[in-house]
């Protein structure tokens, strides 16, 4: 009898002992199954990183062979002087085409910038007073340069009609002919000035005041120069000053004469400009 009982002890605990021990391995296994879940994840996760890393240095190898494709065509490297990036080859041409510039000008530049517009406005300067000047229009039409910017200025009578905003047809050989100064020279941008005298727009008009009257002159001249004689619409920049900007203060009508005008600006574009140089 007592060892019955001694065997029905070792029995049950042996089948207690199987029983923790099998849902150990069930815990084990759930486990294991979840780490190497989570390790394939990971796996995945890693080689995604590998591609991602692996088109970066793509990029950054071909950016750098074009860097050094640049470098290697460039004649010398590049310099930086104030906002301006040039090269030496460029500089040479600049230094070139300076020589040809008043001197006394020249000297009064203080930056490479300056010197680049002194360029591009003794070029234009000296083709505007042959090209542009038609017979009889001497008194009508003057050209300075003023710090660098070429200045046309056109009396109102070769243009409008006494309160007008639209273009007089005698001014359209004029025009044409500014239109292929402005077409020959990519590296320019014109602003177009309407300017007035300081009388009063008649009661009734169809024009509210000088301010309205100025822009729509303005604006009546950029669209002849784009819709008739072909300059690009990016080239070109409306502007009204009415009455404010007066080459004279007399009241004759000599002088309402005289203030009645519109001013053609020609403003060199840097960029565009280092752009031929480079080209050439």
């Amino acid at each position: 009898m007592k060892k019955l009982i001694t065997l029905t002890l070792l029995s049950g605990a042996f089948i207690f002992t199987s029983c923790v021990s099998k849902k150990k391995y069930v815990e084990l296994q759930n486990d294991y199954n979840e780490t190497r879940s989570e390790l394939a994840k990971t796996q995945v996760e890693k080689e995604e990183i590998e591609a991602k890393y692996a088109k970066i240095e793509d990029r950054v190898s071909d950016y750098n062979s074009k860097i050094q494709s640049l470098k290697d065509t460039n004649d010398s490297r590049l310099q930086l002087e104030g906002n301006v990036v040039v090269s030496n080859k460029d500089k040479e041409k600049m230094r070139a085409a300076l020589a040809n510039v008043d001197q006394n000008e020249l000297a009064q530049a203080e930056t490479l910038e300056d010197s680049m517009n002194l360029i591009v406005s003794y070029n234009l300067k000296k083709n505007l007073d042959s090209s542009l000047i038609g017979e009889g229009e001497e008194d009508d039409i003057q050209i300075d340069i003023d710090e660098t910017v070429v200045m046309i200025t056109v009396s109102d009578k070769l243009l409008f009609k006494s309160g007008s905003a639209r273009v007089n047809p005698k001014a359209n050989n004029l025009l044409e002919r500014l239109a292929g100064v402005i077409n020959s020279e990519p590296a320019m941008e014109v602003m177009i000035e309407g300017h007035t005298d300081s009388q009063t727009v008649k009661p009734g008009s169809y024009i509210k005041d000088n301010w309205e009257l100025s822009v729509k002159r303005s604006t009546a001249v950029i669209r002849k120069l784009q819709d008739d004689f072909g300059v690009a619409p990016e080239k070109l920049i409306a502007a009204g000053r009415s009455s404010f900007h007066p080459l004279t203060e007399e009241e004759t009508k000599e002088a309402y004469s005289k203030n009645r005008r519109t001013r053609i600006v020609i403003l060199p574009n840097l960029d565009k400009f280092l752009a031929l140089l480079s080209s050439n």
